[in-house]
């Protein structure tokens, strides 16, 4: 048996797990005679916990742990549960995900939400991508554009997670969003000032979002460091998605791929416009990109905070200010 953990401390936030822990949670799952002979802590895991689980007689498997409950930010409360109650949602793009062989919400063996996936096909996107020549990169983004198209396509019967809570409003959900994004700042100390005056806005132009009355799913995460590509392809060609717990119902134009698509016109990413389609977007569509835009940006805020990452969390003031100032009054 070998066991290579990443080495934390008790206070981190990604909490280590035991072999003991990790055993018992594959037999919980997998059935009490299953072997385990491996389990590897895959490093580029910022929420989840994630090893990958060589075992005696059949493929290898992941087993993904979420962070303690007591540690989760109000905007990111039982992610994993959300992704459960998510995926049957994503059935168009079902050959592109793990099958999950087994899910445990029960606390029993640790108290935190745990699940063991099939491995993905492919390798790593941002492994993968430096093997072709930037050039070749457009059919890369024109491939998750027509992944992100399809995912729009899914229509829901309220606003918010999957999970819930659910709204009949855009404006709702998206204040609820704020307002949690805003208390997350509170209990850890950081300035909120900012989120209080995207959500200020809002409230003042709810109209501006409540003209979009029909709920999209959205993945929330659909992008790089999220997909995986064919080995030895001619051209890098997506063949799996992971981490699909941040799904929602919303605007499509608050979508995280929307938002990274939007980013760096003139590049090889003006290749997710050719599957995705464009329209010519209309003042308000505008005003409202800028808002998904700061609520980005406060988001990952408060990741680069969990990371220690106090650098990027400075500059992320400067940009919300920035973004504050090309919204209309």
């Amino acid at each position: 048996m070998k066991y290579l953990p990443i080495d934390r401390d008790d206070h981190s936030y990604q909490r280590p797990l035991s072999w003991s822990q990790i055993q018992a949670m594959c037999e919980r799952l997998l059935g009490p005679t299953v072997q385990v002979l491996e389990v590897i802590e895959n490093p580029l895991g910022t929420y989840n916990s994630t090893f990958r689980v060589e075992l005696a007689e059949s493929a290898p498997v992941y087993l993904r742990v979420a962070p303690e409950p007591g540690l989760q930010f109000r905007s990111e409360h039982r992610f994993m549960r959300n992704e459960h109650a998510g995926i049957p949602f994503l059935a168009p793009i079902a050959h592109l995900l793990s099958r999950t062989l087994g899910i445990d919400f029960t606390h029993e063996i640790v108290g935190r939400d745990y699940m063991i996936q099939t491995q993905l096909q492919g390798i790593p996107a941002p492994e993968g991508l430096d093997e072709y020549p930037r050039a070749e990169w457009t059919s890369f983004y024109r491939d998750i554009g027509s992944i992100a198209r399809t995912i729009h396509g899914v229509r829901g019967e309220g606003f918010g997670f999957i999970a819930g809570p659910t709204f009949d409003s855009w404006s709702a959900a998206l204040l609820s969003s704020l307002d949690d994004i805003a208390a997350d700042h509170d209990d850890v100390g950081l300035h909120s000032a900012d989120v209080r005056t995207l959500s200020n806005w809002v409230r003042h132009h709810r109209s501006l979002f409540d003209a979009i009355t029909e709920p999209q799913l959205l993945h929330g995460d659909l992008w790089t460091v999220n997909v995986t590509i064919a080995a030895e392809a001619q051209k890098p060609r997506i063949v799996g998605i992971c981490d699909c717990d941040r799904m929602s119902w919303g605007d499509p134009l608050a979508d995280w791929s929307i938002f990274m698509a939007r980013k760096r016109p003139g590049t090889e990413r003006d290749g997710f416009w050719d599957t995705y389609g464009r329209d010519d977007p209309t003042p308000d569509d505008e005003s409202r990109a800028l808002i998904y835009e700061a609520r980005h940006v406060v988001m990952a805020r408060l990741e680069r905070y969990r990371l220690g990452k106090n650098d990027e969390v400075d500059v992320s003031y400067r940009d919300v200010a920035q973004i504050l100032c090309q919204i209309p009054g």
